[in-house]
């Protein structure tokens, strides 16, 4: 029973996570959703403010430290079974994509911090953040619908694209570099 309440709480947590603690949904209206990908032009990105956590093996994160660089933020829970699906494919478009200035950072929440070091290991070399609570998760303040959900923060700190749902590499890798072509959007 307390595991169920611990699944519904996190589910809760996230969906509030991009469901419009502030931003609602007008960030969205001029971008185009398909199959719950959301893709926005340069001129109509939504700027993420201040993003700070602890990270799940210590130490601090700060998206600000990050910018100039495509930032790509996944959502996550070790007792997410579509998160621990695609988190092979997370790391096969971390790694292809590093070289061109990008970089990845896990956002986990309401998961044990041991449970969720275990789901790591073995599966992904770039670092995340505890986020039992999901207090950083609503720093983000944009509408997320589930978990996984991963954003796509071009050089300038704005979201380029949002996939709502889980997500292979043949689909993100392709997304990743797009934004990383660009210089001055």
């Amino acid at each position: 029973m307390r595991r169920l309440l611990g699944l519904a709480l996190a589910a809760a947590t996230t969906a509030g996570v991009l469901a419009g603690c502030g931003g609602g949904e007008d960030w969205v209206k001029d971008c185009t959703t398909t199959n719950g990908v959301v893709e926005c032009d340069a001129a109509n990105r939504h700027q993420v403010g201040a993003v700070t956590g602890e990270l799940l093996d210590g130490g601090t994160y700060d998206v600000a430290n990050d910018r100039g660089k495509v930032v790509v933020v996944n959502f996550w829970g070790s007792w997410c079974a579509p998160c621990r699906a695609e988190a092979a494919d997370l790391e096969q478009t971390y790694q292809a994509t590093k070289s061109k200035d990008v970089t990845f950072l896990g956002i986990n929440s309401r998961d044990d911090r041991d449970a969720a070091k275990a789901f790591e290991k073995g599966r992904v070399t770039y670092p995340s953040i505890y986020d039992f609570d999901g207090d950083v998760a609503l720093q983000f303040d944009v509408t997320q619908t589930s978990t996984p959900a991963t954003l796509i923060l071009d050089r300038q700190g704005r979201i380029a694209v949002a996939l709502r749902r889980s997500t292979t590499a043949s689909e993100l890798q392709p997304l990743v570099e797009r934004v990383a072509a660009e210089r001055n959007g």
